[in-house]
């Protein structure tokens, strides 16, 4: 069954975050999503509070850039949270935005080089491995987790180009998109395949529509999704076609409208 949540952008205070994840929780969605946009809120922070907030929804981040972060204290964080809940959290890592990274003198010369470095390492310290690597990027001299997770939450890596999409399929549980659905799913998922790793792949994408589309729009939006191999769809709304994502009171209705999308899908 396909899962449906709705995305809380960081254009608001985190503040607001437990009211829209709260809706969501109550209209039925299965997930709610945030996003790690420089220099907003925490995405960890911020799924940690939700994930305390509420009861029953998957909280997810797409995602977080792996340049900002030591994959030992990566691993930390995603092993509490999984302890704390389990089988709710659903981490997503990225590039980051370049530009950002590079605001904070965390830019490297190979993106790629490193987030394949850090998912192999951040997946063997989930594991629960005692883990000694000498990269390009990552350095890890017998570095173990004393509290892994029961069980290794699945590692969505975000995806456009075909290199990190190949990537993604080979060391990733997942990918996230937000365009060229269908050709990004089948190219990550290929890899996958090839990689000869067994399991689910999910193939999570963003979609976008206007904050104030109505259960038919969205039911077609959803449905184009679905057919272009989705697995996750959390959804976004803008302010008109090419606006800006909004954190408004609208969200709240948003998440009602999605609801009855997904009871209505699943009758």
């Amino acid at each position: 069954m396909v899962s449906i949540g709705l995305i809380i952008p960081p254009d608001q205070p985190p503040e607001r975050f437990p009211v829209a994840a709260h809706a969501a929780e109550r209209a039925g969605l299965d997930e709610v999503w945030l996003w790690e946009d420089c220099f907003a809120e925490s995405g960890i922070g911020a799924a940690a509070a939700l994930l305390a907030s509420t009861e029953r929804i998957r909280v997810g981040i797409g995602l977080v850039p792996v340049p900002l972060r030591n994959v030992a204290l990566t691993a930390m964080e995603v092993a509490t949270l999984e302890r704390l809940y389990p089988g709710r959290f659903l981490p997503g890592f990225g590039h980051g935005i370049l530009p950002w990274m590079g605001q904070v003198g965390a830019r490297v010369r190979s993106p790629l080089t490193l987030l394949r470095e850090h998912t192999s390492a951040l997946r063997a310290l989930l594991e629960g491995e005692s883990v000694t690597v000498s990269g390009t990027y990552v350095t890890l001299t017998d570095v173990q987790l004393r509290w892994p997770p029961q069980e290794c939450p699945p590692l969505l890596i975000g995806a456009e180009g075909p290199k990190t999409l190949q990537v993604a399929g080979e060391y990733g549980d997942g990918v996230i998109l937000i365009r060229d659905f269908a050709e990004g799913a089948e190219r990550a998922r290929a890899a996958h395949r090839a990689s000869g790793r067994t399991g689910t792949f999910d193939v999570t994408t963003f979609l976008t529509v206007s904050v104030e589309a109505d259960p038919d729009e969205l039911t077609e939006a959803i449905a184009g999704c679905v057919a272009a191999g989705a697995t996750r769809i959390p959804v976004v709304g803008v302010e008109g076609p090419d606006g800006p994502p909004d954190g408004s009171a609208a969200i709240l209705r948003l998440a009602e409208r999605l609801g009855d999308v997904r009871a209505r899908m699943n009758e």
